[in-house]
């Protein structure tokens, strides 16, 4: 009969052979193999992923399955999934509970559908059981209390402004704070102590993520974002015609100048699929994967057109909530895979965190 402990070291040995797809390191050496009990030939361990909307769980978990069950006097392997979002290491004293990972949403110019990127970003995230808040930091058009369904904040409590939540987010906008359609005409100062505010005097809680929908441009709201919080990384999301990509390539700029890593380029509005199954491309063709080439990041995809998403933004429910098996919820829905895996890469390879410089 095998001795257990020889046994669950052999095991464990052929657990060390199976790699995290994304880190290249293997489960053993990353503690990502939790709770392993060999008993009478049956094993059983918990795998800790590093985010609960992993895009590849099901391929960590069949060859962690497989590696077990190769070890001579194994009869039986019971493999259970579980997640802890690592935190990026940068310090956050401006909010008061641990916010693990903050990813800004952003576009070189308006109409790209970059508030649109953002809220379904978060709703997936959320799905996938991550605690998730989403900032619209976008002051001159807060559109996401429209695009989640929420018109007001709960009352305050300690001191401070408590976040709206829909569809498992805490959502905080200016939009909550003003009049509908009234015009915010701000100067640097004022925006920058709204964003400080956003931030310092919102309950937020603890979070995994929090998705911060930027306004278009390169101007002062990014600015203040930058200096107020340390960003975890950005997202970039385009059109594929090239008028586009000149205005995206200043947001890549933008995140590059303030030493914010790039965690992917996103094509909006890729394509138009027609009644026939022929895609027609309206606004052209491939440039978010060449915005990403010439850059050296990753593209995460395009997303389709589909009225479908209009309508959820306009009627306050998202396209990953009304229609989650629709082509473009599950291009949405990839998208926030690969973020989260381009999360959890940047916090366990960073070995310290940039600082930002910002000259006077």
């Amino acid at each position: 009969m095998t001795d257990p402990s020889n046994l669950r070291e052999a095991v464990l040995k052929q657990l060390a052979t199976v790699q995290e797809p994304e880190l290249h390191k293997d489960l053993v050496s990353l503690n990502m193999i939790q709770d392993l009990i060999v008993e009478d030939g049956k094993v059983s361990f918990r795998i800790v992923l590093t985010t609960p909307a992993c895009p590849l769980r099901g391929r960590i978990e069949n060859e962690a399955r497989q590696a077990a069950m190769a070890v001579e006097g194994v009869t039986e392997v019971k493999v259970t999934l579980d997640a802890q979002v690592p935190a990026d290491g940068r310090p956050r004293g401006i909010l008061d509970l641990p916010v693990r990972n903050v990813v800004a949403v952003a576009s070189g110019k308006g109409g790209v559908g970059k508030s649109t990127v953002a809220v379904n970003l978060a709703v997936a995230l959320a799905k996938s059981g991550a605690a998730v808040g989403l900032l619209d930091a976008d002051i001159y058009g807060p559109n996401v209390p429209t695009m989640m369904g929420v018109q007001r904040l709960p009352p305050p409590k300690d001191g401070k402004l408590v976040p709206a939540e829909a569809y498992g987010v805490k959502v905080m906008s200016i939009g909550f704070l003003v009049k509908p359609g009234q015009a915010l005409i701000w100067r640097g100062p004022m925006l920058h102590s709204a964003i400080r505010q956003f931030l310092a005097d919102v309950a937020w809680g603890e979070l995994d993520y929090l998705v911060i929908d930027l306004p278009p441009g390169t101007g002062d709201a990014q600015l203040s974002l930058a200096q107020s919080v340390p960003l975890s990384g950005g997202v970039i999301v385009t059109l594929p015609q090239q008028v586009s990509l000149e205005d995206a390539s200043r947001g890549l700029e933008m995140f590059k100048q303030l030493n914010v890593p790039v965690l992917g380029v996103v094509e909006n509005m890729s394509y138009l699929e027609l009644p026939d199954g022929t895609r027609m491309d309206v606004f052209g063709q491939g440039g978010g994967e060449q915005l990403a080439k010439m850059f050296g990041v990753p593209y995460f995809g395009g997303i389709p057109m589909d009225p479908s998403v209009r309508k959820g933004g306009d009627n306050g429910v998202p396209i990953m909530v009304s229609a989650p098996e629709s082509p473009s919820a599950k291009a949405l829905q990839d998208v926030a895979e690969k973020t989260a895996a381009r999360l959890s890469v940047e916090a366990l390879t960073k070995v310290s965190a940039p600082t930002i410089e910002v000259i006077e």
